[in-house]
């Protein structure tokens, strides 16, 4: 009896490592194996075409001590990051707030507030957003049309990376729909006794709404700031794949895809992933340390 039980269970083991097998075998080619050798070819120098020569720690001196453009590229996505990322979640949750009511349509409303999370990072997008910030495109014209001067988003670097933010700001529908969740789940007696006890609605938000969110402001932003870092099809389409005017929309993706596929430095792209994944990792490990200080969960009784 026992060693049919045994046979049996083997049997279900196997079976069960059949089923899997596919995703193992996808996992350990096309992510584990390329992961070890990124990391490796980090300390070779290596163009794609012949085999990687040993460098040590080459690759990183030179990121750190003799490449302006690295440093560049650091705070151009640095700039991208910290005033994208919050004006993002503000938009979305103000949105989310606004969806948040009972409607006929709403189902209809909160599809049509997503679809630009669901093609905002599109190559098309990419494209219609470089012609609306044209010369004689539809955003100078409306700052004409208001007797402002026509700004040249093209020339002037400062200007090339709002217009990368203000995409980035317009693609909130899924950071917008995981706060909509949030708020179906604030529980309507605090409004209720918030109400009964005279507070308005600035007071409502601050005390009951953005308290009860914290949580779900925490996965936001790291979420999305790991996107954020991770920007590249509107750099590159924008951009022309070059970075400009002035490396200003030079964001660390699209130097390292220009390391890599450009000027075939593979083992320097490599080394630059690698330092993106700890920087990375530190801004999320503090998110998480620092979270103790401003995120409220709920009591758990018992």
């Amino acid at each position: 009896m026992g060693v049919g039980k045994y046979e049996n269970g083997l049997e279900n083991n196997l079976a069960g490592y059949a089923f899997i097998s596919p995703f193992i075998f996808g996992f350990v080619i096309f992510t584990a194996f390329p992961i070890v050798a990124s990391l490796y070819l980090s300390f070779t120098d290596y163009d794609l075409f012949t085999a990687p020569a040993w460098a040590g720690l080459e690759n990183y001196s030179n990121m750190f001590t003799t490449d302006a453009k690295y440093w560049k590229s650091v705070k151009v996505t640095f700039l991208y990051v910290f005033i994208g990322v919050p004006l993002r979640l503000a938009f979305a949750l103000m949105i989310a707030m606004l969806l948040n009511t009972a409607s006929k349509a709403i189902g209809l409303y909160r599809t049509i507030y997503y679809l630009p999370s669901i093609i905002g990072g599109s190559v098309a997008v990419s494209i219609m957003w470089r012609n609306l910030y044209g010369d004689e495109g539809v955003i100078n014209n409306a700052l004409n049309a208001i007797g402002l001067d026509s700004v040249r988003w093209f020339a002037e670097p400062l200007a090339a990376l709002w217009m990368l933010i203000t995409l980035s700001v317009w693609q909130f529908g899924s950071s917008m729909l995981i706060f909509l969740a949030g708020l179906k789940n604030i529980p309507g007696a605090l409004y209720e006794a918030a109400n009964v006890d005279g507070a308005g609605p600035v007071r409502r938000f601050f005390s009951i709404t953005l308290p009860m969110l914290t949580p779900i402001i925490l996965f936001n932003t790291i979420m999305q700031t790991i996107a954020a870092f991770m920007t590249f099809i509107p750099a590159y389409i924008i951009s022309k794949g070059e970075g400009g005017p002035l490396d200003g929309t030079l964001l660390y993706s699209l130097y390292l895809f220009r390391q890599g596929f450009v000027f075939f430095d593979m083992g320097y792209a490599s080394a630059m992933a690698w330092v993106l994944l700890i920087i990375v990792a530190v801004l999320t490990a503090v998110l998480f340390l620092t979270s103790r200080l401003w995120v409220h969960y709920e009591s758990k009784e018992g």
